[in-house]
């Protein structure tokens, strides 16, 4: 079976990871990029059961969190860094560091408008 076909048909497909969410780490690690898509924005319904499934794969996640924070879609950084990365072990947070403290010292127009540094400094806090 192509585990693509797994993958959620729209926002409020929560059924579908659910299913996804029965498999296995090495199943689902060629649709991770796909599944990080789910998090663009933290109020679709899907967003929080798709966090929940990602966070398996803990330090795995690091470069395609770093893609998102490539992709300067501030929005999308926004939710990740108030789901996802807030979700994830500090050892991540570390491997994160450079990324978030880029955004703190030479943040786009976009990222000061949407106020990223204070969601940001609270967690290099923690480091």
């Amino acid at each position: 079976m192509n585990i693509r076909t797994m993958l959620p048909k729209d926002k409020f497909d929560v059924e579908s990871v659910e299913k996804l969410a029965k498999r296995s780490n090495d199943e689902l690690r060629d649709i991770l990029p796909e599944l990080m898509e789910w998090l663009q924005d933290g109020n679709w319904p899907i967003s929080k059961p798709v966090e929940d499934l990602l966070l398996r794969f803990g330090d795995e996640l690091i470069p395609h969190i770093q893609y998102v924070f490539q992709t300067r879609d501030c929005t999308w950084e926004y939710f990740m860094l108030t789901g996802l990365i807030s979700r994830l072990p500090l050892e991540c947070l570390r491997m994160l560091k450079p990324d978030l403290e880029r955004i703190i010292e030479c943040p786009t127009d976009s990222e000061i408008l949407e106020e990223l540094d204070e969601v940001i400094i609270p967690m290099l806090n923690q480091l």
